[in-house]
């Protein structure tokens, strides 16, 4: 059987696609098809639709990759047939009925460093470097928060509908020094979904901390699914 070449990349909270930029270089080295796909983070329904639209781009089955809230986005979109597998970043994995409030109030409240206006969440520049991007650079810090998407407050209580994990193979990245998704919780989401899980000391963003191992996951996915 050969590998799938066609990768989506989803991003989440407070992010954009260039979140990817240190991981596509390498896939489009390697022959794979890449989109990188720029969510509105205003609904999931609109998260969603533009994640699907950039489905519509692609020719024959895919691999779809989410970070953090993306996880929650996969979760909805990988039910379509072109969606072979499932590659979760340090990300939500929602069943049935489950909001992020759902999973994430088990483990400890909100971060001070979140502030709500107008119905959306900015990080502050404090949140960017000890909650969401712990242990990368000054430089990359900066960056996120200068290009940070602000989600909608209600994201955090939107439900998943029917999980594409139960029927599509999965793959799970766990970051061990995360501040933003427990450790904890992505370890009892990626045993509930029976995903084939490798650990990363690394904070949210594994993209940027550990390219190599987000490479490697996307690749086994893309030769197994």
């Amino acid at each position: 059987m050969e590998p799938i070449k066609n990768i989506l990349l989803v991003h989440g909270f407070w992010a954009d696609g260039t979140c990817y930029q240190d991981v596509i270089p390498a896939l489009l080295a390697e022959g794979y098809n890449v989109i990188t796909v720029q969510n509105p983070l205003t609904s999931l329904a609109d998260d969603v639709a533009t994640t699907k639209r950039a489905l519509d781009r692609i020719e024959g089955k895919c691999i779809l990759v989410g970070h953090s809230w993306g996880g929650f986005v996969i979760t909805e979109v990988g039910n379509d047939e072109r969606v072979a597998g499932l590659v979760y970043l340090a990300a939500l994995a929602p069943d049935t009925g489950e909001s992020m409030m759902d999973l994430m109030s088990k483990y400890g409240s909100p971060s001070p460093h979140f502030q709500e206006e107008n119905g959306f969440v900015w990080i502050s520049k404090e949140g960017v470097k000890e909650v969401f991007a712990n242990g990368i650079s000054e430089e990359r810090q900066a960056l996120i928060y200068v290009t940070q998407t602000p989600p909608a407050a209600a994201l955090t209580v939107a439900k998943s509908s029917s999980p594409a994990w139960k029927n599509k193979p999965s793959w799970y990245i766990l970051a061990t020094e995360d501040r933003s998704v427990p450790p904890e919780l992505q370890r009892e989401l990626s045993e509930r979904m029976g995903a084939k899980t490798t650990t990363v000391a690394s904070s949210h963003c594994p993209m940027i901390s550990h390219p190599q191992v987000v490479l490697e996951a996307i690749r086994e996915a893309a030769a197994n699914s």
